[in-house]
């Protein structure tokens, strides 16, 4: 019998295929997925399926398409595409939707990740834990239906691209050359069609679609993964390199020498530019971002919210507040107006219309951003996460304490510690900020004995 808690993750659904995700498995969470937004009083009549490029995807959507056709509704099959892409459609057609990816995980991996019509979220906390349940009901037995609806298959990569080119103009920018790293992700099959006839030339790297990951995994988060796409931005003179994940919502930025630029110093460029459109409005940012997004913010006349991490935090906050933008330090960037979804393509449009509106290069631009010392995620197993959060906690008195999300202990001079959980391991997350180097090593060293003891 499967064990579908195994594979519902907070956001999403994730496992290794054939032996924890297959097409029996796909086929009930289609069927579940469409019978629980009914029962929660959604419009589940019609529902949009795309998939990534993984050996196993197609198999799988197709059998998840079977699924929701035999609870009754009708889809539209868009096929290949990025995550951003099927938020697109769902918000631009206004139903509910399904992405098959693994995101950046290895390619034994695949995944769904769902969402209710206008790409609002569904985590545990939203109906997936209902859908899980439904869904092994369904394995066990229980009845799916026998009115089976209709399949349309769309071809919706032109208007993703139109729509995004609505949203940053880049047409009258300074002529850029720019490396793409694809990691043989979605990015190879959306960056064309996006930033094609523009005063750009794209250098691209490892566009061929294929989910075996030959040249490195599409994980920009790890250093080692962004070797490639600095070499080639300095061998070609490139004014910036631009590397997406596998499923190609996220996407990191190294300048012009090579070095990984921030994600908390796109955030902060990225809300500057929204706030000019948009005086006054909000900007969400985690907390762990840095503390100069929030103070940027503030200085752009920009209202910043301080939220949790994780997607579908950021996408709840901005809906109730109306944000007009929303950053995370994992690379994750989510606009108003796309559905608040999150979209790595739009995000690199926002700094290739920086850049490319000014004469300085990337690397002097991006300093504007960038007042502190940062540790990065630092990952530590441990037996027992409460605990010690609890000693840490316990370890330093004079500490602001607040437990929006694990442990956040912020100091006179302005520095900071959060230690997080994994929701799926037994790991703390450590991530440290500090006025400067030496701070920040002290500090991350101070948390990083007590955890690690």
């Amino acid at each position: 019998m499967s064990d579908l808690s195994s594979i519902v993750k907070a956001y999403d659904v994730r496992g290794t295929v054939p032996d924890q995700l297959n097409d029996a498995i796909a086929h009930a969470f289609g069927a579940a997925f469409v019978q629980v937004l009914r029962e929660r009083g959604e419009d589940a009549r019609r529902v949009v399926v795309a998939h990534d490029m993984r050996e196993s995807s197609p198999v799988l959507s197709e059998a998840f398409m079977d699924g929701a056709r035999q609870a009754g509704a009708d889809v539209v099959a868009a096929g290949l595409g990025s995550t951003d892409l099927l938020y697109y459609a769902s918000g631009a057609l206004g139903v509910p939707g399904a992405m098959f990816t693994a995101s950046h995980n290895p390619a034994r991996y695949n995944g769904m990740k769902l969402c209710r019509s206008g790409a609002r979220p569904i985590g545990q906390e939203t109906g997936l834990v209902e859908v899980r349940d439904r869904a092994q009901a369904i394995l066990d037995g229980a009845p799916v239906g026998d009115v089976r609806g209709a399949v349309e298959r769309r071809e919706l990569l032109p208007a993703y691209a139109r729509h995004l080119r609505t949203l940053v103009d880049l047409r009258t920018i300074r002529p850029l050359t720019v490396v793409v790293d694809a990691g043989n992700g979605m990015a190879g099959y959306t960056v064309p069609a996006v930033l094609g006839d523009l005063p750009l030339k794209v250098i691209p790297l490892y566009f061929e679609l294929d989910g075996t990951f030959p040249n490195h995994e599409a994980n920009p988060l790890e250093p080692a993964n962004l070797v490639d796409l600095q070499r080639a931005v300095r061998e070609h003179g490139a004014d910036l390199g631009l590397a997406f994940d596998g499923d190609a919502d996220r996407c990191f930025v190294v300048d012009e020498r090579g070095g990984a630029v921030s994600p908390s110093a796109i955030t902060a460029l990225v809300a500057v530019r929204e706030l000019a459109k948009h005086p006054g409005a909000t900007v969400i940012h985690n907390l762990i971002t840095s503390r100069a997004v929030a103070e940027i913010v503030h200085e752009n006349g920009g209202v910043p919210v301080r939220t949790r991490v994780g997607h579908s935090f950021i996408k709840a906050e901005m809906a109730r507040t109306g944000a007009v933008f929303g950053g995370e330090h994992s690379a994750h960037y989510y606009f108003r107006d796309f559905w608040y979804a999150d979209t790595g393509l739009l995000a690199a449009m926002h700094v290739l219309a920086a850049l490319g509106g000014q004469d300085r290069p990337l690397s002097e631009l991006a300093e504007r951003y960038v007042r502190y010392a940062a540790s990065g995620e630092i990952n530590s197993t441990v037996p027992d996460a409460a605990a010690k959060l609890t000693e840490v906690e316990k370890s330093f008195d004079g500490a602001d304490v607040d437990h929006l999300d694990g442990l956040t202990l912020t100091f006179p001079d302005g520095s900071w510690a959060n230690l997080r959980p994994s929701n799926t391991e037994p790991l703390l997350r450590l991530n440290v900020e500090a006025p400067t180097g030496q701070r920040m090593a002290q500090l991350r060293d101070q948390v990083l004995s007590i955890v690690r003891s």
